[in-house]
C-alpha cells in the first residue's frame, strides 16, 4: 500500500531488487495495481502494469471503494451451496433433528461467516 505514485514505485522497486537477490524475478507486466484514484495505466521499468478495479487476495474479493456488498452475497450463496449439499442428510428421516442442527453449525455457518470481521457495515443493505 502506498500514498503516491513515487512511493508505491520506491516499494515496486525494493521488492524487485530484493527478489533478484534471491533468484526470483519480478514481472511487471503480470504484476497489477489498484487505486482508489482514477489511473488508467501505469509504467514503471518502460514496461506498463495494468490497473484493476478489484481483485482477490486469500480468498477475499476486495474493491477500489471498499464496498462488500458482493463478498456478503458471495458467502451466503457459498452457504446455500454447503445446505444444498447437505440435502440428503436434512431429507432423511433416520436422523434426529439435534444430529442435523450439530451438522449444519460446523459445516454452514463456518462458510457463511468466515471473514466476516472485515465486512464493512452499512445502513442501507445489500
Amino acid at each position: 500500500m502506498a500514498e503516491s505514485e513515487q512511493e508505491l514505485e520506491s516499494l515496486l522497486m525494493k521488492v524487485k531488487k530484493e527478489s533478484e537477490k534471491v533468484g526470483l524475478k519480478l514481472n511487471i507486466q503480470k504484476t497489477k495495481i489498484m487505486a482508489s484514484s482514477p489511473i488508467t495505466s501505469w509504467q514503471i521499468d518502460r514496461e506498463t502494469m495494468e490497473t484493476v478495479k478489484d481483485f482477490i487476495l486469500g480468498g477475499f474479493k476486495i474493491t477500489a471503494d471498499g464496498d462488500c456488498c458482493h463478498e456478503i452475497k458471495r458467502h451466503l450463496l457459498l452457504g446455500r451451496k454447503a445446505m444444498t449439499n447437505l440435502n440428503s442428510i436434512l431429507k432423511s428421516r433416520d436422523i434426529t433433528l439435534p444430529t442435523k442442527v450439530r451438522l449444519v453449525k460446523p459445516m454452514v455457518f463456518p462458510v457463511v461467516i468466515y471473514g466476516c470481521e472485515s465486512w464493512t457495515v452499512k445502513k442501507a443493505g445489500c
